[in-house]
């Protein structure tokens, strides 16, 4: 756990710092936004493990502070159980046919005596914090919407064509697609998701474990098996279509509903909420959640500059300054935009995604010294206990 001070920005014509947080992992994050979640899987259970915006930031510093204090293993796997929270007793899983799964890892996958990683990837808080940053007058960005002809995504009042300032001239740098917007900040959060995965894999080496990452790419399957708050509609709204097709498919027998994950709770707790309706009344509430969650009266920009690194952090608290009233006021016609017309936020997926999970196990040894050169296992694995 460390803290990370990179890429801020103080201009008061910025709009604040990009970073949601000052608290950092061991693997880069868009934003500092840690929009990747890991939950682990094995015989005992499943867990979700907390991630560092779950943390007061009185638990986060004694936790750090306890990090700092320890030097025995013993110290470190008390502290990893501070940090989780068993959701079942069971080793959850997804079915192994294809389609969720691919056909080559049937007869390894969830063994009994492997542990599962499962990365799931949170798209609404970085999606709003890009928003507040595009729609600045200073990038201007104008959002159009593929599927509607390109026509303006419900932000046609503030072009600078219409006596506003966003460049919506398309010879322009700065007229982009609703999925060409989406899909970039999936891949922000997936490399986030990466770097999580190549830890686990070296850390798997260094204690003498094999282990491999494989796909884990499902619509549902996964917020299925987990039990993830849900909301329905139709299969013709999720696809975009027009309500009068959707009509016509219902019509027909071919409408089918869908169940899009919007959240995670268990035990009356809410351990994972996406920025979107049911846990905001609308999108205008979401965004300003989030502005809140930044430069609220305890956001990160404001009282929670108290755990930052800075050593005079009243003096550069007053050099940042909040996202203006104008670049928020776009995101939430934007942001409304997006939920009136598709039914979720994002439009082209669920909030939250699944691609890649990792499994670590024991290495067989005899398999290796019978199919394999010598040189395929490294010492570490050869004289960890459990392989022998």
């Amino acid at each position: 756990t460390g803290h990370a001070l990179a890429d801020l920005s103080f201009g008061k014509g910025q709009g604040g710092s990009m970073l949601a947080t000052f608290y950092g992992r061991t693997a880069s994050s868009a934003d500092s936004v840690h929009a990747v979640s890991i939950f682990v899987i094995n015989d005992h259970g499943t867990w979700f493990l907390k991630r560092p915006q779950d943390f007061s930031y009185e638990e986060a510093s004694q936790i750090i502070g306890e990090v700092e204090a320890t030097d025995t293993v013993e110290g470190l796997v008390r502290i990893y159980h501070k940090m989780r929270v068993k959701i079942s007793d069971e080793r959850i899983s997804t079915p192994l046919e294809p389609g969720i799964n691919f056909n080559i890892n049937k007869w390894s996958l969830y063994q009994a005596g492997t542990t599962y990683f499962l990365p799931v990837n949170e798209i609404t808080g970085v999606y709003i914090n890009a928003l507040i940053e595009i729609f600045s007058k200073e990038m201007a960005l104008f959002v159009v919407d593929e599927r509607r002809w390109f026509l303006p995504a419900g932000i046609s009042k503030y072009a600078k064509s219409r006596g506003g300032w966003l460049v919506d001239d398309f010879k322009s740098d700065r007229v982009v697609t609703i999925e060409g917007l989406e899909v970039s900040l999936q891949e922000a959060v997936a490399v986030e998701q990466g770097m999580i995965l190549q830890n686990l894999s070296l850390m798997a080496q260094a204690l003498g474990l094999g282990g491999f990452a494989n796909y884990a790419r499902s619509e549902f399957a996964w917020f299925n098996a987990l039990q993830f708050r849900h909301v329905n509609m139709s299969g013709a709204r999720y696809g975009g279509a027009s309500p009068i097709l959707g009509v016509i498919l219902e019509w027909m027998g071919q409408g089918r509903e869908v169940h899009v994950p919007v959240g995670l709770e268990h035990n009356g707790q809410t351990l994972l909420q996406a920025y979107c309706p049911p846990y905001y009344s609308t999108m205008t509430d979401a965004v300003h959640a989030w502005v809140a969650y930044k430069f609220g009266e305890d956001g990160t920009y404001r009282g929670g500059m108290k755990v930052s690194d800075f050593s005079h952090p009243t003096q550069i608290e007053k050099k940042i300054s909040a996202p203006s009233a104008e670049s928020i006021e776009v995101a939430c016609a934007y942001a409304e935009y997006i939920y009136n017309r598709y039914g979720r936020f994002p439009s082209w997926s669920a909030p939250f995604r699944t691609v890649i999970g990792y499994q670590a196990s024991r290495v067989d040894i005899s398999f290796y010294e019978q199919f394999y050169n010598p040189d395929a296992l490294s010492e570490t694995q050869r004289n960890y206990p459990l392989n022998k």
